[in-house]
C-alpha cells in the first residue's frame, strides 16, 4: 500500500503545497486551461436516456467545506507529495495509456468542466483511490491483477464516480461544516491517509494535536457512497463501450483474495468492502445494459507487459520473466515479444531487443510504444544516431505526443543538439502540463544550450513543483541577477516572482521587497 511521510513535513510546506497547486499548473498551460481546472463543476443530471448513468443533484453541502478550486488544490498538493516521496511511476507511455483510458471514461461522466488526472503508484498491492479535484491513483499491482481492460475500466469508473459525486467533500461537510482554510493542512493529511490506506502512524503523527484519528475513521466512504459509485460507475463503464460485467468480475477477483488471510487482504477491500450482495448487484445491474464484448486494446496489453518488467523484484533479471520465444508468431504474441524486448533492454542486453522491436515497429507503425521502445534500446546500445533517426519518424507520425517528444528531447541532448531539444520540449510543455521530472529536463536543455537565465527559471519552477516556495522565489532572483538576462526575460521572471510572493506569509514577503533571500521559515518559527 502507499505510505506517505506527512508526519515529518513542516506545516508551512504542506500549506504551500495546497496553496500553489493551481499556480504551478499554470506555468506551462494556456490561461483557459487553468480556468477550466479551477471552475466549479456543474453537477447536472443526464439526459434521461440512461437512468443508471444520471447523476443526482447533490446540492451545496460540499461547497460549505471546499470549493471545486480548493479541492483541486488539495488533490494536486497530495499528488506532489506522493511524487516527492517516489511513490508515483513517472513513465510517459504508461501515463499516456492510463490518461487515455481514464479520459474515455470521464467523458461519459456528465461533467464537462472537471479535468481528471490519472497516475500509477509504484506498488504491487491491489489498490486504487480518488483524491479531491479529479486526481485518481491506481497501483501497478491492480493493473496486473485485472483479467481484461473492462475490469480495469470498471475500477476507474467507480473512482471517477466518487469524484463526480464529491463523496469525500460531502463526508467532510457532514463532519466539519465550518471548516476553514486553517484546517486544510490537517484535512489534507487525513485525506492522504485515507487515499493511501494509511491509518496508522503516518496519519496519527500528522494530526497528533487534533482529533484527526477520530475524523479519519469517519472519512471512510459509507455504504451509500459505495453503492452510488457502483451505480453511476456502471453507467459510465457501459456508455464508454466497455463490458459492464467488468466491474462485477473484478469484485469477484478481489473477493477471492480474502481467502489468503487477513494479512493478505488487498488494500482496496479495506476501503471498498466487497460482499456477495455487492457482487450480485453488480451482475444484475450489468444485465440491464446491452451485451458488449470489446476486445482489449493494444495499449492495455502493452501497458501490462511494461508494468511487469518495471515491477520486477530488485536484482531480478527481467529476462527470466520471458523464457525463449524466438519461434513465437509475430501477430499472435506481439505483446509478449514487446515485453521480452523491454526485459532485454532492462538487463543491459539491447541487441536482441533492437531486432525484435524493429520488426514490431515495421509491422505496426501506428503503435507508439514500439517506436519509443526501439529508441530506448538503441540508446542503451550507444547508438544515439539510430535512436534519433527512429524518433525523427515518430515525431512526424505522432506530433506532440508526450512519450515520443520527451524521449526525443533526451536523445537530442545526447547528440549535442541542445537548442533543438529546448525548442521541441518547450513547444510540448506550452501545450500540456509538465511534471517535475520534465521541468528538470527543460532546465537541462536550457543549461546545455548556454541559456543561464532560462535554466535558472526552470530550476525555480522545478522547486515550486516540489512545494518549496521560498527556494523557488530565491531561484527566480538568481535568474534575474544573471548578467545575460534579456529585457523580455526580466519582465517574465519579475512577474512570476511577484505572483508567487503573494503565497508567502506577510513577514516573508518583505524579504522579496527588500531584495533579500527568503528564509525557509518565518523568523522564530520552529523548523
Amino acid at each position: 500500500m502507499v505510505r506517505t511521510g506527512l508526519s515529518g513535513m513542516r506545516p508551512q510546506r504542506l500549506l504551500v503545497l495546497l496553496l500553489i497547486a493551481s499556480s504551478t499548473a499554470a506555468a506551462f498551460q494556456a490561461p483557459e486551461a487553468v480556468a477550466q481546472q479551477t471552475t466549479r463543476p456543474d453537477m447536472t443530471k443526464g439526459n434521461g436516456a440512461n437512468p443508471a448513468n444520471d447523476l443526482p443533484d447533490i446540492g451545496t453541502p460540499a461547497d460549505q467545506v471546499f470549493t471545486a478550486g480548493e479541492e483541486y488544490g488539495i488533490g494536486s498538493g497530495i499528488v506532489r507529495q506522493l511524487r516527492d516521496e517516489g511513490q508515483i511511476l513517472d513513465d510517459p507511455e504508461l501515463n499516456d495509456y492510463l490518461q487515455s483510458l481514464g479520459s474515455r471514461l470521464a467523458a461519459q461522466a456528465h461533467d464537462g468542466t472537471l479535468r481528471f488526472h490519472f497516475f500509477i503508484v509504484k506498488d504491487g498491492e491491489l489498490n486504487a483511490f480518488a483524491l479531491p479535484g479529479g486526481f485518481i491513483g491506481v497501483n501497478a499491482g491492480l493493473v496486473l491483477a485485472t483479467a481484461s481492460e473492462s475490469e480495469l475500466a470498471g475500477v476507474l469508473a467507480h473512482e471517477i464516480s466518487h469524484v463526480t459525486q464529491r463523496h469525500l467533500a460531502r463526508s467532510l461537510a457532514a463532519q466539519a461544516k465550518n471548516a476553514t482554510l486553517s484546517t486544510i493542512g490537517m484535512l489534507a493529511a487525513i485525506l492522504v491517509g485515507v487515499a493511501a490506506g494509511g491509518g496508522g502512524d503516518a496519519v496519527q503523527g500528522a494530526v497528533a494535536v487534533s482529533q484527526g484519528v477520530a475524523l479519519q475513521k469517519r472519512l471512510n466512504y459509507s455504504r451509500a457512497n459505495e453503492a452510488e459509485a457502483d451505480r453511476v460507475g456502471m453507467g459510465v463503464l457501459a456508455s464508454a463501450g466497455f463490458d459492464p460485467n467488468g466491474m462485477g468480475g473484478f469484485f469477484e477477483t478481489l473477493s477471492r483474495r480474502t481467502t489468503l488471510g487477513a494479512s493478505r487482504v488487498p488494500e482496496f477491500l479495506l476501503t471498498h468492502p466487497v460482499t456477495s450482495n455487492r457482487i450480485a448487484e453488480a451482475r444484475e445491474r450489468a444485465e440491464q445494459y446491452p451485451p458488449a464484448r470489446p476486445v482489449d486494446t493494444v495499449g492495455y496489453t502493452l501497458a501490462r507487459e511494461r508494468l511487469r518488467v518495471a515491477l520486477r523484484p530488485e536484482g531480478h533479471d527481467a529476462r527470466e520473466l520471458y523464457p525463449d520465444s524466438s519461434g513465437e508468431d509475430l501477430e499472435l504474441n506481439a505483446a509478449r515479444r514487446y515485453g521480452r524486448a523491454l526485459a532485454y533492454t532492462a538487463a543491459g542486453d539491447p541487441g536482441p531487443a533492437i531486432a525484435s522491436l524493429r520488426e514490431l515497429r515495421d509491422a505496426h507503425p501506428d503503435i507508439i510504444p514500439y517506436h519509443t521502445a526501439l529508441a530506448e534500446a538503441q540508446l542503451q546500445a550507444g547508438d544515439n544516431a539510430g535512436a534519433r533517426h527512429a524518433l525523427d519518424d515518430a515525431m512526424v507520425l505522432f506530433p506532440r505526443n508526450i512519450s515520443v517528444t520527451v524521449l526525443y528531447g533526451e536523445t537530442l541532448l545526447r547528440t549535442g543538439e541542445a537548442a533543438e531539444a529546448h525548442r521541441v520540449l518547450l513547444d510540448l510543455f506550452n501545450n500540456v502540463p509538465a511534471n517535475p521530472t520534465q521541468i528538470r529536463l527543460l532546465g537541462q536543455a536550457a543549461s546545455a544550450q548556454g541559456d543561464a537565465p532560462e535554466a535558472n527559471y526552470y530550476a525555480a519552477e522545478y522547486l515550486l513543483s516540489l512545494g518549496d516556495l521560498p527556494r523557488a522565489i530565491n531561484q527566480l532572483s538568481r535568474a534575474l541577477a544573471t548578467p545575460s538576462v534579456t529585457p523580455v526575460q526580466e519582465a517574465r521572471f519579475t512577474a512570476r516572482r511577484t505572483e508567487l510572493k503573494e503565497f508567502l506569509p506577510p513577514k516573508l514577503q518583505g524579504y522579496v521587497d527588500r531584495g533579500q533571500p527568503v528564509p525557509e521559515s518565518e523568523p522564530g518559527e520552529e523548523r
